[in-house]
C-alpha cells in the first residue's frame, strides 16, 4: 500500500514567504507561491491556512546556517516558526540546511534570462522548491540505503 504525504516546504525571508508543495508521491517538488509579510500571526495565519487548503502532512523550512555551518541569524526566527506550527498544525516540521539555495535560484533565473523585476517576484518561490526537493532526495536516498540489502539468488 503506498502513502500519500503532501509536505510544503517554507523560505522564510525579510520580505516574502516563498512556499513549496511536494506532489502525493513525494517525488517532487513544485513553486506554490510568494506571501508578502505582514507581520506575526498573521505571517503564520498565512501559512497554516495553505497548509490546511493543499492537506499537507508535514512542512520543511529552510534553517539559514553560515557557510561553516553556525546557525545564521535569521536561525533563531526559523526555529521560533517551527515549533509554532507544530503547535498549530499538530504535524512533523522539519529544519533544512539551506545554504546557497538563495545563491542558486538567482543562477537558476539568471541562465533562464528572466529580468531582475521579475527574479525579486520568484526567487523566494524558487529557493523554497530548491529546500523542499533537497529533503524529498534525501528522504528518498536514505530510504533506498535502508532497504539495500542484497536481493536474493534464485
Amino acid at each position: 500500500m503506498t502513502s500519500y504525504t503532501r509536505i510544503l516546504g517554507l523560505d522564510l525571508g525579510a520580505k516574502r514567504i516563498g512556499l513549496a508543495l511536494s506532489d502525493a508521491l513525494g517525488l517532487t517538488a513544485q513553486g506554490l507561491t510568494v506571501l508578502q509579510r505582514r507581520g506575526g500571526e498573521r505571517d503564520l495565519d498565512q501559512v497554516v491556512e495553505l497548509a490546511g487548503k493543499h492537506e499537507v502532512q508535514e512542512i520543511v523550512l529552510g534553517l539559514p546556517r553560515h557557510l561553516d555551518g553556525r546557525l545564521g541569524d535569521a536561525a533563531v526566527e526559523v526555529l521560533a516558526w517551527a515549533e509554532a506550527l507544530r503547535e498549530r498544525l499538530g504535524i512533523p516540521v522539519h529544519t533544512w540546511d539551506e545554504r546557497l539555495t538563495t545563491l542558486q535560484a538567482e543562477r537558476v533565473l539568471i541562465q533562464a534570462d528572466v529580468s531582475r523585476r521579475k527574479r525579486r517576484l520568484v526567487i523566494d518561490k524558487l529557493a523554497a522548491v530548491l529546500i523542499l526537493q533537497a529533503f524529498l532526495d534525501a528522504r528518498r536516498e536514505a530510504a533506498l540505503n535502508s532497504c539495500s540489502e542484497p536481493l536474493p539468488s534464485h
